[in-house]
C-alpha cells in the first residue's frame, strides 16, 4: 500500500492487486501512522489508505494466536509483528501475501507468498 502511496518502485504491479484485498486492522495502524509521521494530515492519511477499496479485517483471537505462533521463525528474519498478523490474516483467508521484503520468503508457511520488485 505504501509503495502505491509513494510512487515507489513496483506501484504499479501492486495496484493492480489493491482493490478488494485485506488488510488487518493493525497492519492499518501501521500504514496510516507511517502516513501521518511523513507529515500527512490524518484525515487526508485515512482517505489514501480507503481509495484502496480494501476488506478491513479485525484482529481475532485465532490471528493473534497463529502470529504468536510465528514468532520465533520471524525473529531471524527480523518480521515485524505487523508482519507476522498480515502472515496469521492470509493463512486464516488461503490468501496469497504480496510484499517487496524477502525476509518474507524465508517463512515457511501454507501460504504462497509472492516477492514484488
Amino acid at each position: 500500500m505504501l509503495a502505491v502511496i509513494y510512487n515507489e518502485r513496483g506501484a504499479d504491479i501492486v495496484a493492480q492487486r489493491m482493490r478488494g484485498a485485506l488488510l488487518s486492522t493493525v497492519n492499518l495502524v501501521e500504514v496510516q501512522s507511517k502516513l501521518i509521521l511523513n507529515g500527512a494530515a490524518p484525515d487526508l492519511a485515512w482517505l489514501s489508505i480507503a481509495s484502496f477499496q480494501c476488506e478491513i479485517c479485525p484482529l481475532d483471537a485465532d490471528q493473534a494466536r497463529v502470529a504468536s505462533g510465528l514468532a520465533r521463525m520471524a525473529k531471524p528474519l527480523s518480521l515485524s509483528l505487523g508482519d507476522r498478523v498480515c502472515l496469521a490474516l492470509a493463512i486464516q483467508r488461503s490468501a496469497t501475501v504480496y510484499t517487496a521484503d524477502r525476509a518474507f520468503c524465508g517463512m515457511t508457511v501454507p501460504i504462497k507468498i509472492e516477492l514484488i520488485r
